[in-house]
């Protein structure tokens, strides 16, 4: 049975933060909503409170049943968390008056506390709290502080109870990879065992005896999460998974070729389902974004179907599903409000009676890279850039056409080459910071070109030309909710707008994408 720590969110923006962080540690975590929390079993270590937009001294402040956990299991209060064990248990917390928001110095004023073991002092913390806890709980003590806040952390004596009021689990915390370790390591007793090489064990020998003798169909799209599913459901099922990869016309230039032929020497029984006439013909005239998704996620279940249906006796369905996508169908809120519609199998378990398996579904999108390379599959596979489901029917804007989708293909062509050919030197690679990248393309997140539905005027040699303007977009981030531009060097942009101008018939203006998400988005639509 894997030990683990089981995360309480009260919906704070960085709870995911929390477990990224344990997990680093090699310790296994959970996260489930304040109001939701699980039957415990023995192999729960210890329960982690999050942070959350609310005080507690709001009418509709999120309340959560400790009576199971405080004195009974390791327990820690972050923020949010240390005010309500503070509210809840016999302290005071008010409105302060010098509010905290960015970075303090933290003095540790217990340096016998086990959670503060090897914490230096002073050290960076991250504070961001209107309110402050003015009396400790019953049987509270204090163990660090700051300039403007007496107890940034504190101990309940007898239990194995702390507190603090800043978030260990951001990079701004210089100490907070320590004090998460001393909570999980050392006051939980966690081994912290958990690995890519121990995953793939106990996932192999879960699928064997769940699916047994059944047969399994997966979708696969080239990208990494599909791949390592693939992978590890073929070494647990073997010759019972069928994998089909949909060619929607929409793919970058001669990707259905390349990706079919990168799993020819894996071992993955895989089909090509080629449905490309079909999903431009439905696309023809269409520009509103979502009607576009929405048709190409519509005729990505149709074709899917139609290829399924031939393989006999399939009684499964396998996803790449991973775990933020598992911890926002269940956040404290509910799903988050539809920016864009999400382009996956969604639909096809009840429209073909097949049961789910999702083999990833407890990873973090980093996790999966490193399960992928622990497995042996090839860093080209296990590096690849996230790509959209709609592929590249939302990165031309507009309706799309043939003749757009031949002018878009060759600017991405070049534009990622460009990256992959860049090199770079003692620079840690985006998918996975323990590898350094040796190029652009691995030091960044996501890269790719879009096709903007504007001409402008041009001059190439005498004449005057009137043709479309191509953006590029680079991004760096950790797992795709939040993202900066990156900042690509001025020869590589020089060099690649030209080759774009020059090679690339239709099109006289290259442009380049400054934008963060928020407020943009990473994609155009």
């Amino acid at each position: 049975m894997t030990e683990k720590i089981i995360i309480l969110d009260f919906g704070s923006q960085v709870t995911q933060l929390i477990g990224r962080r344990l997990r680093e540690l090699n310790v296994y975590c959970e996260i489930y909503p304040y109001n939701k929390i699980p039957v415990f079993d023995e192999s729960v270590k210890g329960v982690i409170l999050s942070g959350s937009p609310f005080s507690v001294r709001d009418e509709k402040a999120p309340q959560a049943d400790l009576s199971g956990i405080k004195g009974k299991l390791p327990l820690l209060g972050i923020c949010y968390g240390a005010q309500y064990l503070a509210h809840r248990y016999g302290g005071e917390v008010n409105a302060s008056i010098a509010r905290e928001y960015g970075r303090a110095m933290l003095e540790v004023t217990d340096s016998t506390s086990p959670l503060m073991k090897g914490v230096a002092s002073p050290s960076q913390v991250w504070m961001s709290h209107g309110d402050t806890i003015a009396a400790l709980p019953e049987g509270g003590e204090v163990i660090a502080s700051t300039a403007d806040v007496k107890n940034a952390a504190y101990h309940i004596k007898g239990e194995d109870t702390y507190a603090v009021q800043f978030h260990p689990e951001v990079y701004h915390t210089a100490e907070g990879s320590r004090i998460l370790a001393n909570f999980a390591l050392g006051i939980c007793g966690c081994k912290g065992d958990w690995t890519p090489a121990s995953f793939i064990d106990t996932t192999i020998a879960s699928l064997r005896d769940r699916l047994g003798n059944d047969k399994v169909i997966l979708g696969l799209s080239g990208g990494v999460d599909s791949t390592v599913a693939a992978v590890l459901l073929n070494r647990a099922i073997g010759h019972n998974l069928t994998c089909i990869f949909v060619n929607n016309g929409l793919l970058r230039k001669n990707e259905f070729e390349d990706v079919l032929a990168s799993y020819q020497d894996m071992g993955l029984n895989v089909i090509g389902a080629d449905a490309s006439e079909a999903f431009i013909a439905e696309l023809k005239g269409v520009t509103e974004p979502e009607r576009k998704r929405k048709i190409i996620g519509r005729l990505f279940i149709e074709t899917f179907d139609r290829y399924a249906r031939q393989i006999e006796n399939a009684r499964w369905l396998a996803q790449g599903t991973i775990y933020p996508d598992v911890i926002e169908s269940a956040s404290v809120n509910g799903p988050s409000s539809t920016i864009k519609s999400h382009h996956n199998v969604g639909g096809l378990p009840e429209k073909m009676n097949l049961k789910i398996v999702e083999p990833l579904r407890s990873l973090f999108k980093d996790e999966v890279r490193r399960v992928g390379r622990a497995l042996g599959i090839k860093d080209e596979l296990i590096g690849r850039h996230p790509f959209p489901g709609p592929s590249l029917g939302i990165r031309i804007l507009g309706e799309v056409t043939e003749e757009k989708l031949a002018i878009l293909r060759e600017a991405d062509d070049i534009f990622i080459r460009g990256l992959r050919n860049y090199r770079i030197d003692g620079v840690p690679s985006a998918s996975d910071p323990s590898v350094t990248a040796t190029n652009l393309y691995d030091s960044i997140w996501q890269a790719g070109a879009m096709l903007l539905p504007v001409k402008s005027v041009g001059v190439m040699g005498d004449e005057r030309t009137y043709e479309y303007t191509i953006a590029l977009r680079a991004v760096i981030s950790t797992d795709g909710m939040t993202a900066d531009w990156v900042h690509l060097p001025y020869d590589f942009l020089a060099k690649v707008s030209n080759d774009i101008i020059n090679k690339v018939r239709g099109v006289n203006r290259v442009v380049y994408d400054i934008s963060s998400k928020p407020p943009a988005t990473i994609e155009w639509e």
